[in-house]
């Protein structure tokens, strides 16, 4: 780029010397037939050739006056001849009485003539004027010329002159593209036009190519670029690019990490029905922020997964404390046979089987799913171990999807336990199944501290969470659930004290 650059200076340098060159020559030739021209007229309008022309021999007169007036007017010769072209005076004194060479024109009839003409002394720019006696009358010619080589030689000068003058701009003109190409270089962090080129394309084949969502935003917050993953992630419109990150409508959470100063790492956002992980960090050039650059990955699916996962493994643990309490009763049964009471041994192990099969019948016919049933049936167990009074009331048809219900309630009770943690009051949980015509609901009210009002504002948002950081998974994907049904979240105050969140997950369609 500099050596292009430096050839279009040096040739346009070049270019405009040569058109100067070429009008300096043009004037010069032009400057010398107008001094010819004069030289001519004046020698012819003066006495002494008219009085010279009047004796025997003119010339002994008239070349020594006409070699003075060549010396002092610098043209390279003076010829006064007879209208017969009969030389009187020449530069060489061997020419006088010889025949002029070259045109006279109009000149003998009392006109003026010029002419480029190769004479004895070469090619010359020259003028032809009559001269005139007293009456009028055309005596004699004067020619006066210049030869093209006195003006070749005044030309050189002109152009080393004009030479001259070009090399500061021609050195202006360099200095500007070398500072230029500095500047160019410095933009573009000193790779060539192919380097760029190249990575330009390597860039856009990435960029379209990862899995991964990518958004690249300057330090004034405007989206620079965003790839095809990302429009998808984030339903993002086709002009994305140049508008500011807070006008697209995004979680006010990812808006935040997006424009944060600080590196996250795989933070869970909700955007829309998805669950993003997202990731930030500040991009910066020797030392100067450049913008940021936010990547996103799509793990609704597996989030979906991990909470049902979290409710199996929290059945699990419920079945594991009842395994240890239907051990110790075990203990008690056989421990009562030892001393000899067999009938109260009967007894207890009757009312306990009655207990068990009466809590598995109440929760087979509240809930038509196994599943949730199940799940049910653990948590009953979980709240005792934990000393929470955990009660179902209602029931609700299996027409919603076992693994959408196992979320929501699973992670409704869970949380409902988590906010009875530490309390010091009365520990209660209720759960109320059904809703109000064909639109199932699931209600978890607990005796906790509940929610403020800006908390129930915010609880829901990007995974928010009032407990540790990493958690609030939960309640997203319990929004995510009813959203894709068509239903809602409410958040309320409950009866017994604290936070009620209803779960309505729309009307049930039946064949």
């Amino acid at each position: 780029m500099l050596v292009l650059q430096v050839g279009v200076v040096v040739l346009l340098v070049l270019a405009l010397l040569g058109v100067a060159a070429y009008d300096a020559r043009r004037d010069a030739r032009a400057e010398a037939t107008e001094r010819s021209l004069a030289v001519a007229s004046a020698v012819a309008d003066s006495p002494a050739v008219s009085e010279a022309l009047s004796l025997t021999d003119p010339s002994t007169r008239l070349q020594p006056f006409a070699e003075q007036v060549r010396s002092d007017t610098e043209v390279d010769f003076i010829t006064i001849m007879a209208l017969d072209r009969t030389r009187y005076t020449h530069p060489d004194p061997a020419n006088i009485g010889k025949r002029f060479i070259g045109d006279v024109g109009d000149a003998p009839a009392g006109g003026t003539f010029t002419q480029e003409y190769a004479g004895t002394l070469g090619p010359s720019m020259r003028a032809v004027v009559p001269v005139r006696d007293a009456g009028g009358d055309v005596v004699a010619l004067v020619s006066v010329g210049i030869t093209v080589s006195s003006i070749q030689d005044r030309l050189r000068d002109d152009v080393v002159s004009i030479g001259v003058a070009s090399a500061p701009v021609l050195l202006v003109g360099l200095l500007g593209v070398w500072l230029l190409s500095r500047r160019l270089r410095r933009q573009t962090h000193g790779m060539g036009e192919l380097e760029m080129t190249r990575m330009y394309e390597y860039y856009s084949a990435v960029l379209h190519a990862v899995r991964e969502g990518l958004l690249l935003i300057d330090p004034q917050g405007k989206v620079q670029l965003v790839n095809d993953e990302a429009r998808r992630l984030l339903d993002l419109p086709d002009d994305v690019v140049g508008r500011q990150v807070q006008d697209l409508g995004l979680a006010p959470g990812l808006v935040g990490a997006a424009l944060s100063p600080q590196a996250e790492s795989d933070d869970l956002y909700v955007a829309g029905d998805r669950m993003l992980v997202v990731s930030s960090a500040p991009a910066r050039w020797d030392g100067r922020s450049v913008g940021a650059v936010v990547s996103l990955r799509d793990h609704t699916e597996l989030q979906a997964v991990t909470g049902e996962l979290a409710a199996v493994r929290g059945l699990t643990d419920a079945l594991r404390a009842q395994n240890h309490e239907a051990a110790n009763r075990l203990h008690t049964v056989v421990s009562l046979f030892e001393i000899g009471q067999p009938d109260t041994a009967i007894a207890f192990a009757t009312e306990e089987l009655e207990g068990a099969q009466q809590l598995t019948d109440l929760m087979v016919g509240a809930v038509g799913d196994p599943a949730v049933s199940a799940l049910l049936v653990g948590k009953t167990a979980a709240a005792r171990e934990r000393g929470i009074e955990l009660t179902v009331d209602g029931g609700l048809e299996a027409d919603v999807p076992g693994r959408d219900l196992v979320t929501v309630v699973g992670n409704l009770v869970d949380n409902a336990f988590d906010a009875l943690d530490g309390h010091t009051g009365p520990r209660r949980v209720r759960v109320v199944l059904g809703g109000p015509g064909d639109h199932p609901a699931v209600t978890v009210e607990d005796s906790g501290p509940g929610l403020s009002a800006e908390e129930a504002g915010h609880v829901l948002e990007r995974g928010w969470s009032t407990k540790a950081e990493g958690r609030g998974v939960g309640l997203a994907l319990v929004h995510q659930v009813a959203r894709r049904h068509g239903g809602v979240v409410r958040i309320g105050r409950s009866d017994l004290g604290g936070a009620s969140f209803t779960v309505e997950l729309g009307p049930v369609v039946r064949a």
